[in-house]
């Protein structure tokens, strides 16, 4: 996956269901994405926070673009932003301290800023997968996408392959079976929360879930989701919850696929 800022939760699911995530930091950066930016709840509505970055050529790598001049005094604006708006949240001051250390992180490069982001969250939820980056593995000669994951996947031993399910059309479950891998699509369950008593807005940045939710119910969220087949069979799905119960059902009811355990490695990238 490409770093992102502060991503939804749906984006820390994934993480948590694999054995391997892989942060794809030499993929070109692409403008008004969420690799540099994110959106909050503010005064009951969402709000778009961007962390600023220098101008840079077109194609450039995610680890080639570099973080604003100013950007010390844009994170400090921040911060009072992130207070002005959570300031009465629940969880508030068991939050703001480790989003403060987060977001005046010194780094300058996009990719390890947001690497440094990315850890620190899983860190605080106890999430223990380890998190490569792409450019680590000196993967060469990529023809495509899928030639990407594929070579990546093998790399790191991998056996499955899970995507979020918004890349269905980007990725070919039979070019994957040629290979010896299986591809998997990750849907996030309906997962709502409290917010000041306000109409629901759903995913916004993990800094909103941390805001309103105790760590033990964020880690119950995190199991919120169900894994996809090829025809869009249920694989696997959170059982603990009755929306994501309600949600199994209707995903087998649509399909004529039978759910089945979980039983290998997965790899995210």
């Amino acid at each position: 996956m490409q770093p992102y800022l502060f991503p939804y939760i749906g984006y820390f699911q994934l993480i948590s269901a694999v054995d391997i995530f892989v942060l794809g930091d030499d993929l070109q950066y692409v403008k008004e994405s969420w690799i540099n930016r994110n959106r909050i709840l503010v005064n009951g509505t969402d709000r778009l926070i961007t962390f600023p970055l220098k101008k840079g050529q077109h194609l450039s790598k995610i680890n080639e673009r570099v973080l604003s001049d100013d950007f010390p005094e844009q994170m400090d604006k921040l911060v009072r932003v992130l207070h002005n708006a959570y300031s009465k949240a629940p969880c508030y001051k068991k939050v703001m301290p480790l989003l403060e250390e987060t977001i005046q992180y010194p780094e300058r490069n996009l990719a390890k800023y947001a690497e440094n982001s990315i850890k620190r969250m899983c860190g605080y939820l106890d999430i223990p997968t380890p998190i490569v980056m792409a450019s680590e593995l000196a993967i060469d000669d990529v023809i495509d996408k899928q030639d990407r994951v594929s070579k990546t996947a093998k790399k790191l031993d991998g056996e499955i392959y899970i995507n979020f399910i918004g890349g269905g059309g980007l990725y070919d479950f039979d070019y994957f079976r040629e290979r010896g891998l299986t591809l998997l699509f990750h849907q996030i369950n309906e997962v709502t929360y409290p917010q000041f008593g306000n109409a629901f807005v759903p995913r916004l940045s993990i800094i909103d879930v941390l805001m309103f939710n105790e760590i033990s119910e964020v880690r119950r969220m995190l199991s919120c989701y169900s894994l996809l087949d090829r025809s869009h069979s249920l694989v696997s799905c959170c059982d603990r919850c009755e929306t994501c119960r309600n949600a199994a059902l209707a995903i087998t009811a649509s399909n004529a696929g039978r759910p089945h355990k979980r039983d290998h490695a997965y790899l995210a990238e």
